[in-house]
């Protein structure tokens, strides 16, 4: 099944998500819907929420950075229910994009040094430190979890500069190679 992305304005976007067990119905197909949604729309991330679940539930597929980003090389991984806790405090900014706001990058400071603890598709539990660009997408798709969106981390003054372009999602005035789905329209 292709599922729609859901773009910028859509409410279930700020949602805070719920916890995942080994009950959820088709669990399975779903994170094998999600990786392929990730794959058509040509991400390398994907958040439940930003297929309208409001769960704690991530696919990552880093590999196709591994050559620019050698601790993204391989790294294909399924998150339920993971907790990060920041390992280093500096902050590096870099551009970041997003399927859930497309047309759009922003830098985005983000630490590079995180410890992400989660269970995988088969709700064996890991524990591990990551850092790096991967470390940047485990915090990009995490934010999503607790109703954030990059932009949140960019400066007012730059929010403001691309409103026009946020208010563009929000009205279906952008145009995407994958399906979406827009936010409600107000009555």
């Amino acid at each position: 099944m292709k599922l729609p992305v859901y773009l910028y304005g859509h409410p279930v976007l700020r949602r805070i998500s719920e916890p995942v067990d080994g009950q959820y119905p088709d669990l399975g197909k779903l994170i094998d819907d999600m990786q392929a949604c990730m794959y058509e729309s040509e991400g390398v991330g994907l958040a439940a929420p930003q297929i309208g679940r409001n769960i704690r539930l991530i696919v990552i597929d880093a590999s196709p950075l591994g050559e620019d980003f050698p601790e993204c090389a391989g790294r294909k991984m399924v998150l339920i229910n993971p907790e990060l806790e920041v390992l280093d405090g500096e902050r590096v900014s870099r551009p970041e994009g997003c399927l859930s706001l497309p047309g759009l990058s922003e830098n985005v400071p983000r630490v590079e040094h995180i410890r992400l603890k989660w269970q995988d598709e088969n709700f064996e539990s890991h524990d591990e430190e990551i850092s790096g660009f991967l470390a940047r997408i485990v915090q990009h798709e995490y934010d999503h979890l607790i109703g954030k969106l990059y932009i949140d981390h960019i400066s007012p003054i730059r929010k403001q500069l691309i409103k026009g372009k946020l208010n563009n999602i929000i009205n279906g005035h952008t145009r995407c190679d994958y399906p979406v789905k827009y936010a409600p329209k107000k009555k």
